[in-house]
């Protein structure tokens, strides 16, 4: 019996953790301890062992002691098993968190006696405490999940649940937590599971963690945006498993979105007259832009019901001729029929009474801005008086073609852009050899024409350029003089596309270098045009400062400085100035527009030769111009004192250059 009492005792003392045996009468003290508690604290059982006070007592931390003692208090009033937690001093200075599981018993003397294990859970406080962590200061949802192919969730964390929206589950009703704990899938919209189903298989092959942003479907049918990490690790039973972190950024992402939105919006307003957002999940259709016409200012932001607003609208304004092809046209939009997947944005073209009475033609697009709401854009074309008013025009062109190039232009040469042919109608002796014909060759073609193709590549211009003058109804082109052997240049000008296309378009052209006899050979010819770039920008004329009329006209030109006559794309040119907008077709066409409005601001002026363009790449001509930059950077001691400091004030992206200045400055 005696053996197997000692062998009892050894199984308490080596292999039970932190086992212990209260006295639990006054005064309570312990009178038994194993060698895994003595591990555990580091002191020895001669220093726990006292029978007139509680050694043990001694090592709770002090922030725990109260609880402590009224777990023993607790502990000693009846038969009974308890736990409580509290961190325990070792002799070292340390602490461990404790699970002490304490049973009472009442001995045959009527005393109270306690056998108390510890589990040491300072791993796992640790652990709890750094979730804690997350969720208190960033917050974020934070689970686990299986590897499998239909990954399990085995934990969720408050934060989470919260984020996904988790309704209380009430009798008789779908428990979607315990749903969704079996499919991880289920939280993931269905546009995204193909995404997210890579993304671990990425994780789990290569080990390394992957972050960025996802959609998340939350239990109501709404949907949250996230930004988070995958990672894979392997939990205390050695199991592989999944790890996310995520933090709510859907208020980031609907801002986000909105401000891209009322971007284009603002892009689409350049363009079109009005512009309309009809909205499949509210049912409702607002005018977001009215052009300020009266008929529809009024209506601004207001919303309306869909079929009864666009039936109003047309009924009222559309011409009865056009209006059931019209309602038609919405109609099968209401019914989601007109989008089809890779073709082009449906569209419109009918006859509508514009605010002042006049009935005008008009072209209507649907946009598609998401999976619910489309932008409706309109915009009024020439109406049928200017369109008469135009063929009448061109058909005196046509006939009188001669006199008006003798009366404004240098009596270089005019053709007839028809039906994809070129036909000359006139030219000066000296243009032939330009466009690389000879004078009789020059005639039959007045005849016959030419394809766009062949008579561009006849003459040796660049067919990109051809086409640019087509587009933007304006371009410039270098040719030998053979009078004077010299390289001079010519300016063309061509008349707008008709609707139809079936109205001839006209080109003229122009010398731009007009000939002016040479200085006197002791005069040094000074460049009548200056810029001040140091400070806030501005171009004088002699003194006469230009007005520009319009502000990214003027910050063109000043980015045109900047470059110190080295060319800018038009791709370049808008990534300054619209520095938040991607380049596409709206905003090319509204550079081509701030560009053209340069063009005439300094043609205006005289001054047109300052700025070069060439193959839709523009330049200033730094040796017709004086500029405070280029005089500072010469060298010379006379400009060293021109630089204080500031430069380009008006313009953010100036600050490139002026590091580079204040660089020479200090070094």
């Amino acid at each position: 019996m005696k053996n197997h009492l000692e062998h009892m005792e050894d199984i308490l003392g080596q292999n039970i953790s932190g086992f212990h045996e209260y006295s639990l009468s006054e005064p309570v003290h312990l009178n038994y301890v194993s060698q895994n508690l003595c591990d555990m604290t580091g002191y020895t059982k001669d220093e726990l062992l006292d029978e007139q006070e509680d050694k043990y007592a001694l090592l709770v931390h002090p922030g725990d002691r109260k609880t402590y003692l009224e777990f023993i208090q607790n502990l000693k009033s009846k038969e009974q098993t308890l736990t409580c937690r509290y961190r325990l001093m070792k002799k070292q200075g340390v602490f461990v968190y404790v699970s002490d599981t304490a049973t009472s018993r009442k001995l045959a003397d009527g005393s109270m006696a306690g056998d108390s294990v510890l589990a040491d859970i300072t791993d796992i406080i640790n652990e709890n405490s750094n979730l804690q962590f997350l969720n208190e200061t960033i917050p974020c949802g934070f689970i686990r999940y299986s590897c499998q192919r239909q990954p399990k969730i085995s934990y969720i964390n408050r934060q989470m649940m919260a984020l996904l929206r988790f309704p209380q589950v009430r009798d008789g009703e779908l428990d979607y937590l315990e749903l969704y704990k079996e499919d991880i899938f289920l939280m993931i919209p269905m546009e995204e599971r193909r995404k997210f189903a890579k993304c671990l298989k990425k994780v789990y092959s290569s080990s390394v963690p992957v972050a960025g942003e996802m959609t998340l479907l939350r239990c109501d049918g709404t949907k949250a945006h996230v930004f988070g990490w995958i990672t894979k690790c392997t939990n205390r039973e050695g199991i592989e498993e999944f790890q996310s972190v995520c933090v709510d950024v859907t208020a980031r992402y609907q801002a986000k979105k909105e401000e891209e939105i009322n971007q284009y919006l603002k892009a689409l307003t350049d363009v079109y007259d009005k512009i309309f957002a009809y909205d499949f999940a509210a049912g409702t259709v607002k005018c977001l832009y009215s052009g300020g016409s009266p008929m529809f200012r009024w209506l601004e932001n207001v919303s309306m019901q869909m079929e009864e607003a666009t039936n109003r609208w047309v009924a009222g304004t559309v011409i009865s001729e056009d209006r059931e092809t019209v309602l038609q046209f919405f109609r099968k939009f209401c019914r989601k029929e007109l989008y089809t997947s890779g073709e082009k944005p449906p569209q419109i073209t009918y006859r509508s009474q514009s605010s002042d009475g006049s009935v005008k033609q008009y072209s209507g697009i649907f946009i598609k801005m998401n999976e619910t709401v489309s932008f409706y854009c309109c915009r009024c074309l020439a109406d049928i008086q200017e369109a008469d008013a135009l063929r009448d025009e061109n058909a005196f062109l046509k006939e009188n073609m001669q006199e008006l190039v003798a009366r404004f232009t240098d009596g270089v040469a005019a053709f007839e852009l028809k039906d994809g042919l070129v036909t000359p109608l006139y030219a000066s002796e000296n243009v032939c050899g330009f466009f690389g014909f000879a004078r009789d060759e020059w005639i039959a073609l007045m005849e016959k024409g030419a394809t766009y193709k062949d008579f561009t590549a006849h003459s040796g211009t660049a067919y990109e350029d051809f086409a640019e003058l087509l587009r933007n109804g304006e371009a410039e082109f270098a040719y030998f003089d053979l009078k004077t052997q010299t390289e001079r240049k010519v300016k063309a000008i061509c008349s707008q596309k008709s609707q139809d296309d079936s109205l001839p378009r006209y080109v003229m052209l122009y010398h731009l270098d007009a000939r002016e006899p040479a200085a006197d050979a002791g005069e040094i010819a000074k460049p009548a045009v200056s810029i001040r770039t140091f400070g806030y920008f501005d171009v004088f004329v002699g003194e006469k400062p230009i007005a520009f009329r319009n502000k990214k006209a003027k910050e063109l030109f000043a980015l045109l400085a900047d470059r110190r006559g080295g060319y800018i794309t038009s791709e370049e040119a808008i990534g300054f100035l619209w520095e938040d907008e991607p380049v596409n077709p709206v905003t090319l066409s509204r550079y081509r527009k701030v560009a053209l409005r340069l063009k005439n601001t300094l043609e205006e002026y005289g001054i047109s030769e300052v700025m070069e363009t060439v193959d839709g790449k523009r330049r200033i001509v730094t040796e017709k111009v004086r500029c405070d930059l280029y005089d500072y950077l010469s060298g010379d001691e006379e400009y060293a004192q021109l630089f204080k400091g500031s430069y380009l004030n008006n313009y953010s992206w100036g600050e490139n250059t002026l590091a580079e200045l204040t660089g020479d400055i200090l070094y």
